[in-house]
């Protein structure tokens, strides 16, 4: 794997549960950062608000098709934090008819991987969409005070010095700063950054909110407010 898709993160939409748990295993053993959901609801959460680098898609999904995740990433108009409508889509059908590969190219798709497939080949298709991608225009930047963050490159700018955060903190920021004065509820941010489906009683979110707070403070930004009993917003007032 080269230095340009090893940070790639992959959106996988599997429904089911041991296919997604392998995809998930054997993809973040390649150095994959990945992303998970079992539902078309699901992957639009993902897609708004943690950027994946490609998308990776079942047809049949017990709330729809996985088509549909294609027509919302080609229909989104790219401005600010939106889905970027270049993102690579590699669909996984269980029907391998000439018919049902047309369809799924008709929608946006750039590959179409028949199903029952080797995980090499499906790494290796990742790999070439990813190779081919790294030729689109960088995304547009997103600015809340002096908070910069730059989603092609990943970089998190401050008063324009850098600052390091962990995958999971910059996906943390940049779910806030697709509208920093909104509130975010915590349940909101559990199932689009971690992809939780019942969060339950964790405190992940709580313990990367302090870190990624504290990151930004000594830095010089007062960022990621903690709205008692609802979730997290990034900024305090106009942005």
């Amino acid at each position: 794997m080269t230095d340009s898709d090893s940070a790639a993160t992959v959106l996988v939409v599997e429904d089911d549960a041991p296919t997604r748990a392998f995809l998930t295993d054997n993809l973040a053993a390649d150095g994959y950062a990945v992303l998970a959901a079992p539902d078309v609801r699901g992957g639009l959460d993902l897609l708004a608000s943690s950027y994946p680098d490609v998308l990776l898609a079942d047809v049949h999904l017990p709330d729809g098709s996985g088509l549909e995740l294609i027509r919302h990433v080609r229909a989104a108009d790219g401005l600010g934090a939106s889905v970027d409508p270049r993102t690579p889509v590699l669909v996984l059908s269980g029907r391998s008819a000439e018919v049902d590969r047309l369809r799924a190219f008709e929608q946006g798709a750039d590959d179409v991987l028949p199903k029952p497939y080797s995980y090499p080949e499906l790494r290796a298709r990742l790999a070439a969409l990813l190779w081919r991608a790294d030729d689109r225009p960088a995304r547009t930047r997103l600015r809340s005070g002096p908070v910069e963050l730059d989603p092609a490159t990943r970089i998190v700018r401050v008063h324009g010095r850098p600052v390091d955060l962990a995958a999971k903190e910059f996906a943390l920021l940049r779910a806030l700063a697709a509208d920093p004065t909104r509130v975010f509820t915590k349940d909101e941010l559990l199932r689009s950054v971690w992809g939780f489906r019942s969060p339950g009683s964790t405190r992940t979110l709580d313990s990367h909110a302090c870190r990624l707070r504290q990151k930004l403070a000594a830095a010089g930004a007062c960022a990621v407010v903690n709205v008692w009993g609802v979730g997290y917003r990034l900024v305090d007032g106009p942005a």
